[in-house]
């Protein structure tokens, strides 16, 4: 335990400007109690203050011993290395900013911060221009998809990304290629559907003019359920569904004006599960609402986009990856991994959505899969 008086000495001594016996005071005072980090930040600032920044940065280090993350010691460390020239300042200040805790900071901490995120993105900057002269050759070499690996893997180094995997909520099937957006060569498909986009969007048409459509709240669940992901859109019109096959079922209320989009789905890899597969429908986000970030049932099937509505700044995010929505543009992403959206317009946003298989599933896995989830689906009601 350190000495009371011996610390509320030194503090009067800093405070009539007396750095020398406040210091000797706190160099007491942490002998005494060793693991006391404010003692050690204390005994910093004042040897800071003192113009002593090596003995400064000694006493950071005992107090980043005992509190290897503690926030203000390691913007004090960063700072001082800042001041004293040593190329280590810009990776210190990276991991001092990687425990900035949220919400306002006192305005003098605020200004370091201000300062040390400059000194982070100029070491960054330099950081990443060298990896990318090293790694152009390789990349040079690469194809579309390799390259795109490629720059991950730099991002992630530089965290600029991060990893993000597949967490189905209850299917996980082992050993599938984990990736926010699909590569389109594995889809060799998508051209036909993207060349389709007028003619499902006309019959999207036919659908929402119809007195007998059927649309519904895209979630739909018992406020009991064990769910908390969807809590705010449950039931909620906000983001709606017209649906075509839901769960195995034709929905003969849309898809009977639909003729066109229902032939083209039939030379799609979709799951058919009994209760659970295919599924495809049109997915209605009104104005100004944002889907929240949630995951998906099943890894074992992917889930395809063809944007059909989208008015300006509408945004899909998955993982590390966001895209805008663009008319006609297909992809196809793995719903299992972390993924949220948003509609910040004034107006309508309309998608047609429909899951496939895995393109890593053989014909034997898929049997097995389907097996499995049709055994699941009438008792849990489990959409794929």
């Amino acid at each position: 335990m350190p000495d009371p008086a011996l610390v509320a000495d030194a503090d009067r001594a800093a405070a009539a400007g007396d750095l020398a016996t406040a210091q000797a005071l706190l160099k007491q005072a942490t002998a005494a109690a060793p693991t006391d980090v404010q003692l050690h930040l204390k005994l910093a600032a004042v040897s800071k203050a003192a113009g002593q920044p090596r003995v400064a940065l000694a006493a950071v280090h005992q107090a980043l011993t005992q509190a290897p993350l503690d926030f203000v010691a390691l913007v004090l460390r960063a700072s001082l290395l800042d001041a004293l020239g040593e190329s280590a300042a810009g990776e210190a200040w990276s991991n001092a900013l990687a425990q900035r805790p949220p919400g306002d900071l006192p305005d003098p901490l605020a200004a370091a911060v201000a300062k040390g995120e400059l000194v982070r993105d100029s070491w960054l900057a330099e950081r990443e221009a060298r990896m990318e002269r090293g790694m152009a050759a390789a990349e040079a070499q690469a194809d579309s998809d390799q390259r795109w690996r490629m720059i991950r893997f730099r991002n992630n180094v530089l965290r600029k990304t991060q990893s993000y995997s597949s967490r189905p909520t209850h299917f996980d099937y082992p050993g599938l290629a984990q990736r926010e957006f699909h590569p389109r060569a594995k889809f060799p498909w998508l051209a036909a559907l993207e060349a389709a986009t007028d003619t499902i969007a006309d019959e999207l048409g036919s659908v929402m003019q119809s007195e007998r459509a059927e649309l519904v709240p895209y979630i739909q669940y018992a406020d009991h359920e064990p769910l908390d992901q969807w809590r705010d859109l449950n039931q909620n019109r906000d983001w709606t569904a017209i649906h075509l096959w839901r769960n195995g079922g034709r929905a003969e209320a849309n898809s009977r004006h639909c003729p066109r989009t229902m032939a083209l789905l039939d030379d799609f890899p979709q799951p058919a599960i009994p209760g659970a597969g295919p599924n495809a429908m049109f997915s209605l986000l009104a104005p100004n609402t944002a889907i929240p970030a949630h995951v998906g049932v099943s890894n074992a099937r992917l889930v395809c986009h063809l944007p059909l509505i989208v008015p300006d700044g509408c945004w899909f995010r998955v993982g590390a990856e966001t895209r805008e929505w663009r008319r006609g543009e297909a992809f196809v992403f793995d719903d299992t991994i972390e993924h949220e959206a948003m509609n910040p317009s004034g107006d309508l946003r309309v998608v047609f959505i429909f899951d496939v298989w895995h393109p890593d599933l053989s014909a034997v896995e898929r049997e097995a899969v389907a097996a499995l989830i049709a055994a699941e689906a009438p008792a849990e009601g489990t959409e794929l």
